[in-house]
């Protein structure tokens, strides 16, 4: 099974031609749209779909455009994230963010730009599949990341600001902001490997768990993390009265909680050989991420 660092090698050396593949986009909002996709990050959602479709057997090569699909729309959602009506935050990846950079009506565009060139990369990839897979694949991603998704996740954050949090709030917006589109990768990957139906859902419980702690420890971050290290700036959590983990729970339980989802994520596993796979090595790197 190939490892994150060559998947996320793929998926960067895959990112950069994918845009100018899809026809004649306007020079000034290609620039835009290229500005964020090809800033560099982790690539952590793509790689899983990649790490996800090679553990079930299933063709690297014909999941990239999925992958790269995926990073598009993780990279629009950090595009409006950014604005100034929803987190206002001027540094993204270590850069001005988009808005910054282009003005607000462009980054608004380039965000449209790039989830809808999402759609259309998977469907194109779907369409020249010649069996189901692919548009299965397409919907498990669409539906993880929309109304009922990270959309849905993220309109809750944003309208729930200032309250006094919960459990119930926090965890739907973490489940759905955040592990939906950890999810995704994850079934989307394994679905175009032609797995079976029980180790699409493993996967996708592995996915829920990595997503659960990964943004709490993202809330960790926003409060004990080095800027500098995470490319963006920190405290703005509490500044922007933010529902978080660490809100709720404080920072040592916050530390415990993300810990048990990543135990539950590796015994999702199970079915792929649990904590020999690269995907478990995967998870508990996330509890000592600096970025």
């Amino acid at each position: 099974m190939r490892s994150y660092d060559e998947c996320r090698l793929l998926v960067e050396s895959a990112l950069a031609g994918q845009l100018r593949g899809l026809g004649q986009i306007p020079a000034g909002l290609l620039e835009a749209m290229e500005y964020s996709l090809l800033a560099g990050g982790k690539r952590l959602r793509p790689a899983l779909l990649l790490m996800a479709c090679d553990m079930a057997g299933g063709s690297v090569e014909d999941a990239l455009p999925f992958a790269c699909a995926l990073e598009m729309i993780h990279t629009y959602s950090l595009i409006h994230d950014d604005l100034p009506a929803m987190d206002n935050d001027d540094l993204r990846r270590g850069r001005p963010t988009s808005h910054r950079a282009f003005g607000e009506d462009v980054a608004i565009l380039a965000g449209d730009g790039l989830l809808s060139a999402a759609m259309e990369l998977m469907l194109r990839a779907a369409c020249a599949m010649g069996d189901l897979r692919g548009t299965r694949a397409a919907h498990a991603i669409a539906r993880r990341a929309g109304v009922t998704g990270m959309v849905a996740g993220q309109f809750v954050d944003v309208t729930q600001e200032g309250t006094a949090p919960t459990e119930d709030t926090v965890s739907y917006i973490h489940a759905h902001k955040t592990a939906d589109l950890l999810t995704a990768p994850m079934e989307a990957g394994l679905v175009l490997a032609g797995a079976p139906n029980e180790q699409v859902c493993a996967g996708a419980a592995y996915g829920f768990h990595l997503g659960m702690a990964f943004q709490m420890v993202d809330d960790l971050l926003d409060v004990v993390g080095d800027a500098a290290a995470l490319g963006k700036n920190t405290g703005m959590d509490a500044a922007l009265g933010k529902l978080t983990w660490v809100a709720l729970r404080g920072v040592e339980e916050t530390r415990r909680d993300a810990a048990e989802h990543i135990r539950l994520a590796c015994g999702a596993l199970a079915c792929f050989g649990g904590a020999e796979t690269p995907l478990c090595t995967l998870a508990k790197e996330t509890l000592a991420r600096v970025s």
